[in-house]
């Protein structure tokens, strides 16, 4: 791992894991939701189309649960969390001096592919969050951490998938 000349080392893996469990125990100790954020970004994009298009926004059933009426999207509380994770990363990326504009990518990758496969594989991941009713964030995290079954066979099948594709992407980065 390459540093840029000022740049502070990134903090011990260990440690940041275990700093994010007492993260997690204090979201569910607080307010009593784990961590998640397929549904903030969603309450995002209903709050948008509400503005845009208000009667089809009534007429959805799945847009209407978060926004129909009088209801307002963005007063939910995984909407306030993943603004305090945009906020919270910011500010740690001024600290540690590694906020700048650049596009990570192997060698023989150019930065239309990588924006292109890394704008696919978004919304890919997008899709399959809202279509579970939940993100792998709040799968891995919040059901993991209360022994849920489906949350460790849905990890076991996101690594071991991992793992699959990477033997046919490896040699964009490689």
């Amino acid at each position: 791992m390459s540093t840029t000349i000022g740049e502070r080392p990134y903090l011990n893996p260990y440690l940041a894991g275990a700093l994010l469990g007492v993260v997690l125990f204090a979201a569910f100790f607080l307010t009593g939701n784990g961590l998640g954020a397929s549904g903030g970004l969603f309450r995002v994009v209903a709050a948008a189309v509400d503005v845009v298009a208000p009667l089809h926004v009534d007429r959805t059933p799945y847009l209407a649960e978060a926004a129909g009426g009088e209801l307002d999207p963005l007063d939910n509380w995984v909407v306030y969390q993943i603004l305090g994770a945009l906020l919270g990363g910011f500010v740690s990326g001024m600290l540690g001096r590694r906020v700048r504009f650049e596009v990570k990518r192997g060698p023989r990758t150019s930065i239309r592919l990588r924006l292109l496969t890394a704008f696919l594989g978004g919304a890919i991941m997008g899709y399959g969050a809202r279509l579970a009713r939940g993100c792998t964030s709040g799968q891995a995290l919040s059901g993991g951490a209360v022994l849920s079954a489906g949350s460790w066979a849905f990890m076991f099948a996101v690594f071991g998938g991992g793992y699959l594709l990477a033997w046919f992407v490896r040699r964009l980065w490689i």
